[in-house]
């Protein structure tokens, strides 16, 4: 009983900075005007049709040198984007991609690096949009240049060290956001195959569902039971082969109250430094 007790505590305490970061696309659709709408998906797919008043941001964009390793696009570079899209930091933004989730995540988490307070992921895609004959576009979108200043909040990215020392510290707890395969080193974007040593395994895959054959996030209740073996109480370090998929942990760590970072040299650089350790399941 004095266990369930406990358990229960830790789960209140998590709930406790539980934030809704999510928004419907019904209550996008009946209120557009409420939101700044970015679009995540190329370019030229985006002035094939996006929602409609959606400003583009391609994903792409959020990479300094995808050739190296998933590192977020360095301040000076980021300011400039972010300008140029009107973005400012208290404007409330609504993030969609095709669908998958994991490009509209990247950008989340980049914005919330860069001092972003009030940003959504809309829970759906385009196509469903599309699908309820919902208001799109061709026209593309060119807003007045904001006054955003770049400034980085440290605690929503993970560098190569911190995430070396989250590995060894019983108060911090890595996660693998890849495939099972990656994790356990049958394949690899890297030179060497594996994981960091100790990270648990939580594909972000695991955090979205479907709903009328379309993917939707999973509710809070089910990212608890997806989430459930993390301690609330720990600092989390998520990383995949680039921190892009792992931006979709990300947010579903953040919706649930967790203390999080995401690790976006990710593997790409982790697995390449031969001076870092690995855990090889596989023996490749």
């Amino acid at each position: 009983m004095r266990k369930l007790l406990v358990l229960f505590s830790l789960v209140g305490a998590m709930f406790a900075n539980a934030e809704n970061l999510r928004v419907e696309i019904s209550e996008v659709a009946s209120n557009p005007e409420s939101y700044t709408i970015v679009d995540v998906r190329d370019e030229q797919i985006y002035l094939e049709g996006h929602i409609k008043g959606a400003v583009n941001f391609p994903a792409s964009l959020t990479f300094d040198d995808l050739t190296i390793s998933g590192r977020i696009t360095p301040p000076n570079q980021m300011q400039s984007l972010i300008q140029q899209r009107g973005l400012d930091i208290h404007d409330k933004v609504a993030i969609y991609d095709d669908g998958s989730f994991f490009d509209a995540a990247r950008l989340f988490w980049s914005l919330e690096v860069y001092g972003f307070t009030n940003v959504k992921l809309i829970n759906g895609g385009y196509y469903e949009w599309q699908s309820l004959n919902l208001p799109t576009s061709t026209q593309a979108i060119t807003p007045e240049p904001s006054q955003y200043v770049a400034s980085i909040d440290n605690k929503k990215l993970a560098t190569k060290f911190a995430t070396q020392i989250a590995s060894r510290s019983p108060s911090q707890v890595v996660i693998d956001a890849r495939s099972t395969d990656a994790y356990q080193g049958i394949i690899s974007t890297a030179q060497r195959f594996g994981h960091i040593p100790h990270a648990e395994h939580i594909p972000a895959t695991h955090n979205i569902g479907a709903s009328n054959g379309m993917s939707k996030l999973k509710d809070l209740n089910e990212l608890k039971s997806t989430y459930q073996n993390i301690d609330p109480n720990q600092k989390v370090i998520i990383y995949c082969a680039i921190g892009r998929v792992s931006s979709t942990n990300y947010f579903a760590l953040r919706e649930l109250g967790y203390d999080v970072a995401n690790y976006d040299a990710s593997w790409r650089e982790w697995g390449n430094d031969f001076n870092l350790p690995v855990t090889n399941p596989s023996g490749q």
